[in-house]
C-alpha cells in the first residue's frame, strides 16, 4: 500500500489534475492507494487575502470571492465530462462556496477575525479540491480529515495528538487497505491540511505545508510501503535551480539529509513530514507530476555506495543576526536559557546559534520579519545588565543570508570546512557567523546577502555538486585578437563541456562603442548582434556593473591596447575577479603599480595572466617563472620579441627598400595602424621590462638603453608627413645593407639583460639594432617569429631557447585562451 500526496501545483491546472488520475488509477490497479491532496494552486493565499479584504471592510472581497467560484467551476466543466457526475460535484462545490460565503459575509459586517474563524476559513480550499479529485478518479472516495486527524492546543498552537489521531486513521482505513484491492478497489481522497481539536472539535489545521504532513501521518499509522509526494520538480535539486543552472536533481538521500534541507530553505517536503515516517522506516519518494517518467528523490535511512561528502546546499534569504555579548555572560549558568526562553514565548523562532567559545557573545539567527521583536524582548530581558554596563544591547544585523551544506559523509572526510571557507575566501566572501553540530552532517554559516547568489554558485562548483566547472568570462576587445579569442571559445565551447566538464560561460562582451553583460551567458553565435543594442561604452561604468554582478568564478580577459582598460585591473582583483591580459601596459608600468596588483591578485586568490605580453602564444613568461620558482637565476635574457620588425629586416632586399617593408609590414597587419610605434621600439622596450621583471629584478622603461635605427625627428608630425618622408632613409639603409651581405650579416633589433655577475643586483637592459653573424640563433629567425635566449645558473653553457611565431591573431588569441584554461584548471 501506498500514500500519494499532490500538492497545489498538481491540482492546480486541468493538464495537472488529468496526470494525476492517470497516475493514481495507474498504481490503484495493482496495490493499495490513498492520495491526499492541497488546495488548487494559490488559492490558500487567496482565502486568507480576501479575508483580510472582508475584515477591513473592503467590498473588493466579493470579486476575490466570484473569481475562487469561478475558477472550480471552470475546472469542473472541463475535467469532469459525465453530465450527471458533474451536476452532484457542482451542487456539493456550491454547498461549500455559499457556507464560505456567509462567512466572510458575517466577517466583513462585524470587521473581526478570529482565528478560528480564519481557521475555518483556509480549510475550504482542500475541502473544495478533495471533492474534486475524488469526482475525477475512478471509484474515488472523499475522506473527511476531520475525523481522523486530530490536534491539541499546547503552549497557544495546534498540535498534533499523535496516539489519538493513529488510533483513528487505523479504524478509518484498516478494512479501505486491506480490502480494495480485492473488492472495489476504492481509491479514498484525504483532503490535507485540515484537523481537528480533540477537545472543542472546532476545524484547526496542521500549518502552512501541512498537507505533506497529513500524507506523513497516515503512512506512518498505517504502515505503508511508500509515501509519495508528487510535486512540480523533479525531487530535491543539489541547490535552488533558479539560482545555479547546473543544480541536478538528487537521487538518494538519508532522512536526516532531508531534514536539513528541509530546514535550511529546501521547499520540497513540508520539514514535520518527515519525522513520522522516519521512525517507522517508510521510504518517501519524491515525484514530478508534469514529468512522471522521471525517477524522482528515494529518502530513506540507509544509502548504499554512498561516496559524495555533500549532497546539497540550501539556504534561507532574509537573515537577522542578534548578537547578545557582554563580559558578565562568561562563566554564568543560565544566560543563553534566558535567551531562548524569552524568544519561545514570543513564538519566535531560532534556526541557528554560534557561541564564542570564551562564552562572551553568542549570535542567534532570526527571519527578518522578527528580528525587531527579538531585540525589543532580549533588551527588556537583560534590561539591568544593560542598565550597569554588564552587558551590552543587542547587536542587530540584517540583510544577511544563511547557508547550510549538508551531507552525512561530511563526520568521515577530513578538511571539509577548511575547503569551505577557502573557497569562500578566494571568492572575496566573508562569513560573518557560522555553526556546526557534532554529527557534523551540516555546517551553516551567514554572510551578507548580497553575496548569497555567489556563495551559492561557488560552493557549488567547488564541491563537485555541479555536473561541470563554469568559468565566467568577460571578454574586453573584440578586434583582431578579441575576435580570435571569441571564435576559438565558440568552437571549443561542447567540446570542453563534454571531455574536460567545463563550462565557459561568455557573461559580458565589450568594444570601442558598446558593452553588453548576461550573468546568464551570451550566445556567441549572435554576439555581435547583441552587442550593437547594448549600453554605449562607459568605461567607469562598465567596471562598476561588472563588479555589481558579483558573479562566482569571474575573469575579465582584456584584449585591448587600452591604457584605459588597463586601470581596471586593479579594482577587478580587488574584487576577486581574476586578470587576463593580452594589454602590455599594465604589466610594464610604473614597478609599484606593477607590484600592487600580482600582490593583490595573490592576496585576493585569484589570478593575473599575461603570458602573451610577451611572445604571443610562447611559453616565455612561464619558462621563467618557473625557473626561478625552483631556484635557478636568470643571468642574462637576449630575446627578438618584435614580429614586425623581424618581419621587416627579413624583407629588406636590393629590390625591396626599407620603406616598402615598412609599408608591407603595415598591409600584411604585423604593425600597428601607425608603424611609428613599432620602429620607436616602445613596444619592444615594454617586453623587454615584462621579462626582466619576472626574473625579479626591478626595472622601468626610462632605465632601458635605446639604440634605435629611425631619427627623432621622424616620429613628429601627422602619419602623412611620416609616409611622405620615409623614403628617405631608403639610400643609407641599401648602403649598409650591402655591406651587411658581403659579411654574411644580418640585422635584428635585440632587447637584452645581462645582469653584473660580481654584483647579481646590478644589471642592465637596451634595445638595439644588431648586426648577427651567420651561425648566431638570430641570424636565421623567419618571417614575424620570436626568439629568446636564457642564460641562467643552470643553463650557463647552454643557453635555453625558445621560439616560435611572436605575432597573430589567431596564436596570440590561443595563448589568452591558454591563460584562461590554466585558471579553469586550478
Amino acid at each position: 500500500m501506498k500514500v500519494m500526496k499532490f500538492g497545489g501545483t498538481s491540482v492546480g491546472s486541468v493538464n495537472s489534475i488529468l496526470s494525476l488520475k492517470k497516475i493514481v488509477e495507474a498504481e490503484a490497479r495493482t496495490q493499495s492507494v490513498i492520495v491526499v491532496v492541497s488546495a488548487l494552486n494559490g488559492i490558500t493565499d487567496q482565502l486568507i487575502a480576501t479575508s483580510k479584504m472582508a475584515k477591513n471592510g473592503d467590498k473588493q472581497y466579493r470579486e476575490e470571492y466570484d473569481a475562487m467560484v469561478q475558477r472550480h467551476h471552470q475546472m469542473i466543466d472541463t475535467v469532469v465530462t459525465d453530465d450527471k457526475k458533474r451536476a452532484d460535484l457542482l451542487n456539493q462545490i456550491d454547498k461549500l462556496f455559499d457556507q464560505l460565503k456567509s462567512i466572510y459575509f458575517g466577517v466583513y459586517l462585524i470587521h473581526d477575525l478570529s482565528e478560528k474563524t480564519q481557521d475555518t476559513i483556509i480549510s475550504y480550499g482542500e475541502r473544495l479540491s478533495s471533492h474534486i479529485v475524488a469526482a475525477v478518479i475512478e471509484n474515488g472516495v472523499r475522506m473527511n480529515a476531520r475525523d481522523f486527524i486530530r490536534t491539541e492546543k499546547k503552549h497557544g498552537k495546534h498540535v498534533l495528538d499523535t496516539e489519538l489521531t493513529a488510533r483513528l486513521v487505523r479504524e478509518t482505513f484498516g478494512k479501505v487497505c486491506c480490502d480494495s484491492v480485492a473488492t472495489n478497489k476504492t481509491v479514498a481522497v484525504v483532503p490535507g491540511f485540515i484537523s481537528r481539536d480533540r477537545d472543542s472539535h472546532e476545524t484547526t489545521n496542521l500549518g502552512r505545508g501541512g498537507s505533506d504532513y497529513t500524507a506523513a501521518i497516515i503512512a506512518a499509522a498505517l504502515d505503508a510501503d511508500v509515501l509519495e509526494i508528487w510535486t512540480d520538480v523533479d525531487g530535491f535539486m543539489t541547490a535552488d535551480p533558479k539560482v545555479i543552472q547546473s543544480a541536478y536533481t538528487i537521487n538518494e538521500l538519508s532522512y536526516v539529509e532531508a531534514m536539513e534541507l528541509c530546514n535550511f530553505g529546501a521547499k520540497v517536503i513540508y520539514p514535520p513530514t518527515i519525522y513520522p515516517v522516519c521512525i517507522k522506516n517508510i521510504p518517501i519518494k519524491v515525484k514530478n507530476t508534469f514529468n512522471p517518467e522521471h525517477p524522482g528523490t528515494l529518502i530513506k535511512d540507509k544509502i548504499d555506495n554512498d561516496l559524495k561528502p555533500i549532497k546539497g546546499i540550501s539556504s534561507i534569504k532574509g537573515t537577522t543576526l542578534i548578537t547578545v555579548t557582554g563580559l558578565s555572560m562568561v562563566g554564568v549558568i543560565g544566560v543563553n536559557r534566558r535567551i531562548f526562553t524569552t524568544l519561545a514565548n514570543q513564538g519566535i523562532s531560532v534556526f541557528m546559534v554560534s557561541q564564542a567559545s570564551s562564552e562572551n557573545s553568542t549570535s542567534i539567527g532570526v527571519r527578518d520579519e522578527d528580528a525587531k521583536a527579538a531585540a525589543e524582548v532580549l533588551n527588556a530581558e537583560f534590561a539591568k545588565e544593560i542598565e550597569t554596563g554588564a552587558m551590552f544591547p543587542m547587536q542587530v544585523e540584517s540583510g544577511l543570508a544563511t547557508i547550510a551544506i549538508v551531507g552525512e559523509n561530511m563526520k568521515q572526510t577530513p578538511g571539509i570546512a577548511g575547503k569551505l571557507f577557502g573557497t569562500l575566501g578566494r571568492s572575496g566572501i566573508s562569513v560573518i557567523a557560522c555553526a556546526q553540530g557534532a554529527s557534523e552532517t551540516n555546517i551553516s554559516f551567514v554572510v551578507d546577502g548580497r553575496f548569497l547568489r555567489k556563495s551559492l554558485n561557488v560552493l557549488h562548483d567547488s564541491f563537485f555538486l555541479s555536473e561541470y566547472k563554469v568559468l565566467n568570462l568577460f571578454i574586453c576587445g573584440i578586434g583582431t585578437v578579441g575576435g580570435m579569442l571569441l571564435e576559438q571559445i565558440r568552437t571549443q565551447q561542447q567540446v570542453l563541456m563534454q571531455k574536460k566538464r567545463l563550462k565557459l560561460n561568455v557573461v559580458g562582451i565589450s568594444d570601442v562603442s558598446n558593452y553588453v553583460l548576461d550573468r546568464d551567458g551570451i550566445d556567441l553565435d549572435n554576439y555581435e548582434q547583441r552587442l550593437r543594442a547594448g549600453e554605449p561604452a562607459n568605461t567607469e561604468k562598465m567596471r562598476d556593473d561588472i563588479v555589481k554582478m558579483n558573479i562566482f568564478n569571474s575573469v575579465f580577459v582584456d584584449c585591448t591596447a587600452s591604457r584605459q582598460i588597463a586601470t581596471l585591473y586593479q579594482t577587478f582583483l580587488e574584487h576577486n575577479i581574476s586578470v587576463v591580459a593580452a594589454n602590455k601596459i599594465a604589466a610594464s608600468s610604473d614597478y609599484d603599480s606593477y607590484i600592487k596588483l600580482r600582490q593583490t591578485a595573490r592576496d585576493r586568490g585569484v589570478w593575473f595572466r599575461y603570458e602573451t605580453n610577451v611572445g604571443a602564444g610562447l611559453p616565455i613568461i612561464g619558462t621563467i617563472n618557473d625557473l626561478c620558482n625552483s631556484g635557478d637565476k636568470i643571468l642574462k635574457i637576449e630575446a627578438i620579441l618584435s614580429g614586425t620588425l623581424n618581419f621587416i629586416f627579413n624583407e629588406i632586399a636590393a629590390n625591396v627598400p626599407f620603406s616598402e617593408t615598412v609599408r608591407r609590414a603595415k598591409e600584411q597587419r604585423y604593425s600597428e595602424p601607425d608603424p611609428r610605434i613599432d620602429l620607436s621600439g616602445t613596444d619592444v622596450i615594454r617586453k623587454l621590462v615584462i621579462l626582466t621583471r619576472e626574473a625579479g629584478y626591478k626595472v622601468e622603461q626610462d632605465d632601458v638603453e635605446k639604440h634605435l635605427f629611425v631619427p627623432d625627428s621622424y616620429f613628429e608630425g601627422s602619419i602623412d608627413d611620416f609616409w611622405k618622408r620615409l623614403p628617405e632613409l631608403d639610400a643609407d639603409f641599401e648602403a649598409r645593407r650591402k655591406v651587411l651581405e658581403a659579411e654574411n650579416k644580418r640585422w635584428r633589433f635585440v632587447a637584452t639583460m645581462e645582469a653584473d655577475e660580481q654584483n647579481p643586483s646590478s644589471f642592465k637592459t637596451s634595445v638595439a639594432l644588431k648586426e648577427v653573424p651567420q651561425g648566431h640563433p638570430f641570424y636565421g629567425l623567419e618571417g614575424s617569429n620570436n626568439i629568446v635566449l636564457l642564460t641562467t645558473e643552470r643553463y650557463k653553457e647552454y643557453p635555453m631557447l625558445i621560439q616560435g611565431y611572436g605575432a597573430g591573431a589567431a596564436v596570440t588569441a590561443a595563448g589568452v585562451f591558454a591563460n584562461i584554461m590554466s585558471i579553469a584548471n586550478i
